[in-house]
C-alpha cells in the first residue's frame, strides 16, 4: 500500500515520528512546507535530504497526486491548516493538539462533514509505542477484564535551551492540559471505551518559570467516563539524569488484573523501553515489547485508501480533543 504525502509545518519534532512511519509502510514524499524558520530544520533536512521545500503551500495542497498531508505547525495553527488541505481534497495527519480551541474544533467537524476527508490527530504516546500496542492486544483479548480506570503519568524534559518562543506562549501551544494532556484523554478513552465524559477536576499552572508567565510546567485532570475513570498527570520537570525525555507510565486497572506500561525507560536498570507488566488471575508476568509492530500507520493508508476508520474513528479524535479542550478551559478558569 501506497500514497503520496505532503508536508505543512515541521516546528514540532514529532513531524520526524509521523514521516518515518509512514515511509516505512511504503509512502512516498516529495515536498515540505513550513512557515518561516523551524527549530527542527537542520535535523529535518539531514534526515530526510531528498525531500524539498517549497515557498508556497499551495504547491503541495494543488499538486493531484499527493493524497495525505501530515501537519506539525505550531499548534495554534493547526486547524487552519487542516481546513485548507482538507477542502483541497486532502486527508489529513496533524500532530497532537489537533487544535487549541473549541472554535477550531468546530470549524473542524464542519469541514470534515462537508468534504469527507480524514482528520486523524497523531497521539504518538499510543499510536507510536509498541507497549501500547501490546496492552491493546491483551485488554481486546481479555487479560484483566473490563478496564475500570486508567492512570497515566507523562514527565517531559523542558530542554530550554532548544524550545522556540512560541512554547512559553499559551495562545500559541494551547495549554499544558490541551497539548499533552490529549495523549493520555486518548488513552483513558480509548482503554474504558467511554464516549461521554465529564471532567471533575482540571488543574494547571507555571510552577518554575515566572519569567515565562504563559507557560504552564504542571497539570492534572480527573476524569468520569460512562464506562471507566481516569486520572491524568503531565508536567514538565523530569530532571536531565533520566536517559529520555520523560519516564511516561500508564496503569491500566481492570476487574480481573492490571497492566503497567513503563514506555520509555525503568529506572534504576540499565535504559530499556517498552516494558509490560501483567497481573491476572493466572498469571504475573513482565512483556518485552519492543518488537510489537505499531498498526496504527498502516490502517490508516488503509483508510485513506477504502474511505474506512480502522485505524481510529473519527468521532474518537473529536472527542478527545473535545476534553482536553474543556480540561484546559477548566483550568485556566480556576
Amino acid at each position: 500500500m501506497t500514497i503520496k504525502l505532503g508536508i505543512l509545518g515541521i516546528d514540532h519534532g514529532h513531524i520526524f515520528g509521523m514521516l518515518t512511519n509512514m515511509l516505512a509502510e511504503g509512502c512516498t514524499c516529495d515536498h515540505w512546507w513550513s512557515d518561516g524558520a523551524a527549530v527542527t530544520e537542520t535535523k529535518f533536512r539531514t534526515q530526510f535530504p531528498d525531500l524539498s521545500r517549497v515557498d508556497d503551500r499551495r504547491r503541495i495542497l494543488d499538486d493531484p497526486a499527493v493524497q495525505m498531508v501530515l501537519i506539525a505547525a505550531v499548534p495554534e495553527d493547526r486547524a487552519d491548516l487542516a481546513i485548507e488541505a482538507m477542502e483541497a481534497g486532502k486527508d489529513v495527519m496533524v500532530d497532537k493538539p489537533g487544535c487549541t480551541t473549541a472554535a477550531q474544533l468546530e470549524r473542524i467537524k464542519s469541514c470534515v462533514a462537508k468534504t469527507g476527508r480524514i482528520w486523524s490527530v497523531n497521539f504518538s504516546e499510543r499510536f507510536q509505542v509498541p507497549a501500547v500496542a501490546k496492552a491493546e492486544e491483551l485488554v481486546a483479548a481479555g487479560a484483566i477484564g473490563r478496564v475500570v480506570q486508567t492512570v497515566n503519568l507523562a514527565p517531559h524534559k523542558k530542554n530550554l535551551k532548544t524550545r522556540p518562543d512560541w512554547y512559553f506562549q499559551r495562545q500559541r501551544y494551547g495549554g499544558i492540559l490541551c497539548d499533552i494532556g490529549s495523549h493520555q484523554i486518548d488513552q483513558f478513552l480509548h482503554f474504558t471505551g467511554s464516549t461521554e465524559v465529564s471532567i471533575g477536576h482540571a488543574l494547571a499552572e507555571n510552577t518554575s518559570l515566572p519569567e515565562h508567565p504563559g507557560f504552564q510546567d504542571y497539570g492534572e485532570i480527573t476524569l468520569v467516563g460512562d464506562k471507566g475513570h481516569g486520572f491524568v498527570r503531565v508536567d514538565w520537570f523530569t530532571p536531565d539524569g533520566l536517559p529520555v525525555w520523560g519516564d511516561g507510565r500508564l496503569f491500566l486497572l481492570g476487574t480481573e488484573g492490571t497492566i503497567e506500561l513503563r514506555k520509555y525507560t525503568d529506572i534504576g536498570r540499565p535504559h530499556v523501553a517498552n516494558t509490560l507488566f501483567l497481573v491476572n488471575g493466572t498469571e504475573n508476568r513482565m512483556i518485552a515489547c519492543d518488537d510489537v509492530a505499531l498498526p496504527y500507520f498502516g490502517r490508516l493508508i488503509a483508510d485513506v485508501q477504502d474511505r474506512t476508520e480502522t485505524a481510529v474513528t473519527q468521532a474518537h479524535t473529536f472527542l478527545t480533543m473535545d476534553v482536553a479542550i474543556k480540561a484546559q478551559e477548566k483550568a485556566d478558569a480556576n
